[in-house]
């Protein structure tokens, strides 16, 4: 009788995880990235009509892309010879990531637990932010951002 109320309470506690995940699983499309810098004053890293894409999977993987709309072309077609300008925009206007993710709903936080970024400071590390989640709208509020000591607000729509 123990082992099947063990195995029970297991059951319950894996399909309320799953349940809690599954609200944040799938694809969602990038909506903006707002910093606040340590001044106050407000940025848009990356332009006022950003792309991208964060992928949070079921069985915690996850894949984040952002990057301006509007980027200069590299004038050679080979990103090998890019100027430093050019190579400047291009790092400037991306940001991307991925590795395992954790929600606390409880506490409404989300981790991301970073293998490999484009920003190298950040693999190896755990990102902690905090969200909302209203309807369809998923808000990340992150201390962690690649521009110096600003925070971010970033806005992700369900597709």
């Amino acid at each position: 009788m123990k082992k099947h109320l063990l195995l029970s309470g297991l059951l319950i506690m894996s399909v309320t995880t799953w349940a809690q995940t599954s609200k944040f699983s799938g694809a969602w499309s990038l909506v903006s990235v707002e910093n606040t810098n340590p001044d106050n004053s407000k940025t848009f890293p990356y332009g006022e009509a950003p792309q991208g894409l964060l992928v949070l999977e079921q069985n915690g993987d996850y894949a984040v892309q952002i990057m301006k709309a509007a980027r200069p072309k590299v004038a050679s077609n080979n990103k090998n010879t890019a100027t430093p300008e050019e190579n400047a925009a291009l790092v400037q206007g991306n940001n991307s990531h991925f590795g395992k993710f954790l929600i606390d709903e409880k506490n409404h936080t989300i981790t991301y637990q970073v293998e490999h970024a484009f920003f190298p400071n950040w693999e190896g590390r755990e990102l902690k932010s905090s969200y909302t989640l209203t309807g369809d709208l998923l808000r990340i509020f992150s201390k962690n951002t690649t521009n110096g000591g600003a925070s971010a607000i970033v806005t992700w729509k369900r597709k």
